[in-house]
């Protein structure tokens, strides 16, 4: 008998009329709205316009779901093609299954070109922006949860999972798992307060907090991906994401060695973002518009400009 366990849901949706709420879509849009407000008071703190990364969220946003989904079915096309298999189900992205790997890469390239637009530097952004990111992901793991999904080994441990579905082919899975998910959630919490304390101990810029968060939530990928079930590829003897974890944990810390050497530091507060300084006034305008001084009024017995007096 269990004495103790994490109970899942008994259901991951919720019908308002015809309309599905699904929660695993809400735990990726907590994320986001996280990770924005977050990275927005990092990005003003640095010295940016409150707006901007919200802005280029607007861009890197998209990109990374479209990202995330393309890796997870890459990675994991057996699932989609193939005898018995329908292709169509890989655009089902509310029943999970969004690869962070992908999300990050194609991510990117939406927040380059949001940054490029805006005149940004794109390496400042993914700084203010990483522990956001990773706050997004702990949000973002609770949508397996509704799911029953990417769990681990059984396990008789106090805080398993109990897991109770009829999976796509009807076999049913009743068990105590481990909680993975709730494993990188936890994991993710404290990459973001490893990456603010690094970030504030060692003056971190040039991309190099954001190499931080990348390598801190690689390590525990790996462990977390060791422990789980779920079908995957084999490499080696290593699951295919547990290699993804490894080369881009070696990656990120060549990253922060490198850069740390050849540009110590932080970026200057006034070159990271043109928005912060809209509306400033050039150096030529005059003193007492500057300070918003009303000028003197001439008075009738003065002299006109350009005349003797």
């Amino acid at each position: 008998m269990d004495l103790a366990y994490i109970p899942s849901p008994s259901r991951g949706v919720l019908h308002l009329g015809p309309v599905p709420l699904r929660a695993y879509a809400f735990c990726i849009i907590i994320g986001v709205v996280v990770a924005v407000w977050l990275g927005s008071r990092r990005w003003v703190a640095r010295g940016g316009a409150k707006h901007t990364v919200g802005d280029i969220a607007v861009w890197a946003v998209p990109f990374g779901l479209v990202g995330g989904r393309l890796y997870h079915v890459i990675t994991d096309h057996q699932l989609y093609f193939g005898d018995g298999k329908n292709p169509w189900n890989a655009f089902k992205i509310w029943e999970g299954g969004l690869g962070i790997w992908g999300a990050i890469a194609l991510g990117a390239v939406g927040a380059w070109i949001g940054a490029r637009r805006r005149g940004v530097p794109l390496p400042a952004y993914a700084d203010a922006i990483a522990p956001g990111i990773a706050l997004a992901q702990a949000c973002g793991r609770w949508g397996n949860w509704f799911n029953q999904e990417l769990y681990g080994r059984a396990t008789d441990l106090p805080w398993g999972l109990k897991i109770h579905k009829v999976e796509p082919d009807g076999s049913l899975v009743d068990g105590v798992f481990h909680p993975t998910f709730l494993y990188e959630s936890l994991w993710c919490v404290g990459v973001a307060l490893l990456v603010i304390w690094a970030d504030k101990r060692f003056t971190l810029g040039h991309g190099r907090a954001f190499a931080i968060y990348v390598a801190a939530y690689s390590v525990g990928r790996f462990w977390v991906e060791d422990l789980r079930i779920d079908e995957a590829h084999h490499v080696l003897g290593l699951r295919l994401n547990e290699w993804t974890a490894l080369v881009t944990f070696l990656g990120a810390i060549a990253y922060v060695v490198i850069v740390g050497k050849r540009r110590p530091g932080r970026e200057d507060p006034d070159s990271i973002d043109p928005a912060a300084h809209v509306g400033e006034l050039t150096v030529s305008e005059p003193e007492s518009v500057a300070t918003g001084e009303d000028q003197p009024e001439a008075s009738p017995t003065d002299p006109a400009p350009g005349k003797p007096s």
